[in-house]
């Protein structure tokens, strides 16, 4: 089961904080489909919210298709959002674990290492992309002489 952690000094919104944590949780496969989520009370209870705001949470998380209300037996995980290529055992979350681990043994710490990713994610979402995925996967970048 999900065990929500809200950072009031974040800037982002209590409610907003939640619907993250269970997509991230969906994605990477903690929560599947037919899971039950914490009553409103437990997770009230747990982080000392609002219960309003648990409950707009787990609305937004509704009107997304994600969860759906049963009355008196609790909010249920609908669809999920993992993929294989996400899943604990998979190469690539394998490869990223390794890289995360030579990241920290550089001495980079968690916002250095947020900041690097951020960073290739925005670099690669500007590389054109072509059948076989990211242009310049397996090819060769242009020298500085070839581009002059």
């Amino acid at each position: 089961m999900i065990e929500f952690q809200v950072d009031r000094h974040s800037g982002v919104a209590t409610y907003l904080q939640l619907v993250g944590q269970v997509k991230q949780a969906l994605r990477l496969g903690v929560l599947e489909p037919g899971d039950r989520l914490p009553t409103a009370r437990a997770v009230v209870e747990a982080t000392a919210i609002n219960p309003n705001t648990v409950l707009k949470a787990y609305r937004e998380l509704e009107r997304e298709g994600l969860v759906e209300p049963r009355p008196g037996q609790g909010t249920f995980v609908t669809r999920s959002l993992s993929r294989p290529e996400a899943a604990a055992d998979s190469p690539l979350r394998a490869d990223l674990v390794d890289w995360v681990t030579r990241a920290h043994a550089a001495g980079l710490g968690r916002e250095d290492v947020l900041a690097l990713v951020e960073a290739a994610l925005a670099e690669a979402a500007a590389r054109p992309q072509g059948p076989a995925g990211p242009a310049g996967a397996g090819t060769q970048r242009p020298s500085r002489e070839d581009t002059t």
